[in-house]
Parts: C-alpha cells; sequence; structure tokens
C-alpha cells in the first residue's frame, strides 16, 4: 500500500489513471496545435519576406535579395558607428569557442558509446545545429560570423541539453522539490519529489520508454499525420511510466 507517499493510481473510470489520459490526451493535442501553428506562422514569414526552402537552403527572388544589399552596411561604417565596449569585450566572446568546441565533442563521444548501452536512441546532431544566417546579403563579413558563432553556440547547448535530458531520464527521473525554471520537455513526465514508491516501481518503465523512443524512430519517421499522433499518446504515457 502507498498510503501518504503518493496517490492510488486504477483503471476504473473516472478515477486518476483516467483523468490521466485524459489529460495526456489534451496534452498531446495542445503539442500538435502549436506544432500546426508554428508551421503555418513560418509559412506566413516564408511569404511575407519572399523566401522559399530547397533542399535545406534558402532562396530569395532576385528583387529581394538586390534590395538586401542596399542595407548592407560596409566594415568600416559598421566599425565605425559600433560601440567601443562591445568592440573590446567581442574577444572575450569568442575565447569561449574553445570550452564550447570540448563540450561538442566530449558530449558526442559520450552519447556514441554510451546511449546503445542504455538502450536511448542517439540524438540527432543535424537537428540542432542550424546555419542559414551567413546567406543573409544585408549582413557584412563580420555580422555573419557573428551570426554563425550564435547559431553553432546556442544549437550546441540545444543539442547538449536534449542529450542530457535523455540522461536524466535514464538515470534519475525524479522532479525537483524547488520549481525550475524552464525545464526541457521530458522534465513533466518525471515522478514527484518524495514519491518513493512511485520511484522504485516506475523507474523502468521510464527506461523502457527510452528504449520504446529507440525502436520506434525509424518506424515513426515514415508514418502518417495518425500514427504519429498515437505514437505520441503512447510515448507520453509510457514516460510517465503509466503506458496502456
Amino acid at each position: 500500500m502507498r498510503g501518504a507517499i503518493a496517490p492510488q493510481r486504477t483503471g476504473k473510470a473516472g478515477g486518476p489513471a483516467s483523468h490521466i489520459n485524459t489529460r495526456v490526451d489534451r496534452f498531446v493535442s495542445r503539442i500538435w496545435q502549436l506544432e500546426e501553428e508554428f508551421a503555418s506562422e513560418q509559412e506566413a514569414q516564408r511569404r511575407r519576406w519572399h523566401y522559399r526552402l530547397d533542399r535545406g537552403r534558402v532562396w530569395f527572388d532576385r528583387e529581394r535579395q538586390l534590395a538586401h544589399r542596399r542595407f548592407k552596411q560596409s566594415i568600416p561604417a559598421f566599425i565605425a558607428h559600433g560601440s567601443v565596449l562591445n568592440l573590446l569585450t567581442a574577444p572575450i566572446i569568442y575565447t569561449l569557442v574553445v570550452p564550447l568546441v570540448v563540450l561538442d565533442v566530449w558530449i558526442t563521444l559520450y552519447q556514441w558509446l554510451c546511449f546503445p548501452v542504455y538502450g536511448i536512441a542517439v540524438v540527432s546532431r543535424s537537428r540542432y545545429f542550424v546555419m542559414d544566417r551567413h546567406t543573409l546579403a544585408y549582413l557584412n563579413a563580420i555580422e555573419k560570423v557573428h551570426c554563425t558563432y550564435c547559431s553553432y553556440a546556442n544549437g550546441l547547448i540545444a543539442y547538449a541539453r536534449e542529450i542530457t535530458a535523455r540522461t536524466e531520464q535514464y538515470w534519475c527521473p525524479i522532479k525537483h522539490a524547488r520549481v525550475a525554471a524552464t525545464p526541457h520537455a521530458r522534465y513533466h513526465a518525471f515522478l514527484d519529489f518524495g514519491d518513493a514508491e512511485g520511484y522504485r516501481k516506475e523507474l523502468a518503465d521510464l527506461r523502457g520508454a527510452l528504449r520504446e523512443e529507440r525502436r520506434t524512430r525509424s518506424t515513426h519517421a515514415g508514418s502518417t499525420r495518425g500514427d504519429r499522433v498515437r505514437h505520441k499518446r503512447a510515448h507520453a504515457l509510457a514516460r510517465c511510466g503509466r503506458a496502456r
């Protein structure tokens, strides 16, 4: 008996499990709604600024490219109109490239070596590194370098965050007692702080969800929208340790 350690979970209609399933349904539906809204917004943005994506590359129409070049600032003008403090602190920003590259290499080696042992799907690096702002004709060479560096640094942090999130789901899927600022997407499926019995009973389920995610990865890529909805719902339930 779990008693005061955690609420009882039953499969009866109207019981806690039924409530959880309804909540997961709403959660998955909301995910799809946000994805569709984001896709619509991106399409509207492409039409507004007259560019298209083809095989991962961005293409502007000729008229828009010429318009962009008129807004390009020369490097002497960029330096002359820039802040002296910005100029002095810029080298400090670029010294971070060393620890960033070390993190990139080391965390990639870590997941390649350890994730197969744990049964966790390896995080796709290409999904997190988006390099396209250097193609904008209104940026000068210095601005393009800045944008490329920022794209790399932020992409790396997002990539590392997903690797560490999957690691946390495997080794320590427990919520904090205090509110965590901007937790990763997997955090909300973790077990409550203080739920001792739930941790012992459901740790294997949360690890199993990672293995299921790995097994269904290739199938999920070629599935229909309806299949993906069902997959996301089943995956969310599994991550909660309560797959039906």
